[in-house]
């Protein structure tokens, strides 16, 4: 196991390629919710517990939720979701991996429900034979590409499986790979992955490819402004549209005793930073903090599909 991680993530590993046409790994500032020190501050020493003061595992492994709801406005879902998360115990340490996937066909768009759908199983499937299958020794296969390099394949894969089986349909994608304590990320459009950290920031991970981003990112509008105008959802880079690209990937460290998060817009596009953590922070299980974060945004209006993936983090 430690030689296919080191081959994933070690030095020999060639570093990820140059971006092109404006792709680039992100870092931004984090939220800082000043109540979350509070929510985790018995953490290690619960036995029973609640949302972020969940027991501890003796077993490092993720524990997952989903949630997913058409909204309020819309007579069918365009959104995807997929989820693998497995461990092997045995020959040493335990071993957790998570495969984490998001996509939002692009409303207004001819084919938008299959484009998402078949870019999520274009990537899963790309991903589950090039690592899945790997990790755990079940094919053996050489490991010539960094994790990085087959990410970024897996993306373009399913770009081209696009323009072939849904041909005029666009979808964002997102994308978490975690094994062990890395994960690894690749982003087109303005679907979102957060990391949830113990000591209350709310980081996220992935960069919007839409034009009102660019607008904020340029000062030409406020983020108040952003969140409201009537153009928030246009992009400018998604999967099935305009010319060849590179998707951002980042790769980090997994937050400790904490959560990853990936959504569409049509949950955090409605449903604030601070609520968000509020909602996982007092929930006994992810999947009881993906199905109040469902209701949460319907409640307040509802006008986009909804999909969101929460991990429960080791220690």
């Amino acid at each position: 196991m430690t030689g296919i991680l080191e081959k994933l993530f070690g030095k020999k590993n060639p570093p990820p390629p140059e971006p092109k046409h404006e792709s680039r790994s992100i870092e931004t500032a984090p939220l800082r919710l000043d109540f979350a020190e509070e929510a985790f501050e018995s953490t290690n020493n619960t036995t029973e517990g609640s949302g972020l003061q969940a027991r501890r595992l003796e077993v490092p492994q993720f524990i997952v939720g989903i949630g997913q709801s058409v909204g309020k406005q819309r007579d069918h879902n365009e959104d995807a979701l997929f989820t693998l998360t497995t461990n092997m115990i045995g020959e040493g340490s335990p071993a957790p991996f998570g495969l984490y996937i998001i996509a939002d066909g692009m409303g207004g768009h001819q084919h938008g429900e299959i484009a998402s759908s078949v870019s999520m199983r274009a990537m899963a499937d790309h991903v589950v034979h090039k690592l899945y299958m790997s990790h755990f020794g079940l094919e053996q296969m050489p490991l010539d590409e960094s994790i990085q390099e087959i990410m970024q394949a897996g993306v373009l894969q399913a770009h081209q499986a696009i323009l072939k089986e849904a041909q005029g349909g666009g979808t964002t994608l997102t994308t978490a790979l975690v094994i062990g304590d890395r994960m690894t990320v690749t982003h087109v459009g303005d679907s979102r992955a957060y990391a949830i950290h113990k000591d209350g920031r709310m980081q996220a991970i992935t960069h919007d490819h839409s034009l009102v981003k660019r607008l904020e990112e340029l000062g030409q509008i406020t983020a108040e402004e952003a969140a409201v105008h009537p153009q928030r959802n246009v992009l400018y880079r998604a999967l099935g549209q305009g010319e060849p690209f590179e998707p951002d990937v980042i790769s980090m460290p997994i937050p400790r005793d904490g959560y990853l998060l990936l959504c569409s817009d049509g949950l955090w596009g409605v449903v604030n930073d601070r609520e968000t953590f509020n909602i996982i922070s007092t929930s006994s299980d992810p999947q009881q903090a993906c199905q109040s974060l469902i209701d949460a945004a319907n409640a307040a209006g509802g006008p986009d599909n909804i999909s969101v993936i929460l991990v429960r983090l080791p220690e």
